[in-house]
């Protein structure tokens, strides 16, 4: 199974591929759609879906996981995350039709067993689940391959637990 997992933003959006293969996981690529500050929302948001279009079409993942926003005390940026986050939706369900979608505190206990977890904790065991040489830069990628790592983890145990 080919997981795509995605952390929402405007300028910088995280993506990682991995590969689900008996239980085991591998990374396939990850990196980060950014989008240029001097333009305007419209054509960033234009951007952001083309891009995602692109990745998807690349790797024709199975089933997509996108991290859910966590709103700071800045709402014009959330709005702006949010109008984002709309256009992966739409991205993802047209072309994949399999969304599905975790909060911060659930990846964090996926790959860390703990919901507090720093960034750096979580950085560094997807580093190690994935057996990378290194922590996967920048942060947005690195996020963008926990929430997949969350999603394959949660598939496997939501398939043992009907069985």
């Amino acid at each position: 199974m080919i997981i795509l997992g995605i952390d929402p933003g405007y300028g910088t959006i995280g993506y990682g591929v991995i590969e689900k293969l008996n239980g085991k996981i591998r990374a396939i690529d990850y990196g980060v759609i950014t989008t240029p500050k001097d333009k305007p929302i419209s054509e960033r948001l234009e951007m952001i879906y083309d891009a995602m279009n692109h990745v998807i079409d690349k790797f024709k993942p199975d089933e997509i996981a996108l991290e859910e926003l966590f709103f700071n005390t800045n709402i014009t940026t959330g709005i702006k995350v949010a109008q984002a986050r709309g256009v992966l939706v739409l991205s993802a369900i047209k072309s994949c039709g399999k969304l599905f979608e975790y909060t911060p505190l659930q990846v964090k206990m996926a790959l860390t067993g703990e919901g507090r977890a720093e960034k750096r904790q979580v950085q560094y065991m997807v580093k190690m689940l994935l057996k990378l040489s290194a922590v996967p830069k920048p942060d947005d990628a690195a996020d963008a391959l926990a929430v997949a790592i969350c999603h394959a983890h949660t598939v496997s145990f939501n398939k043992r637990t009907l069985v």
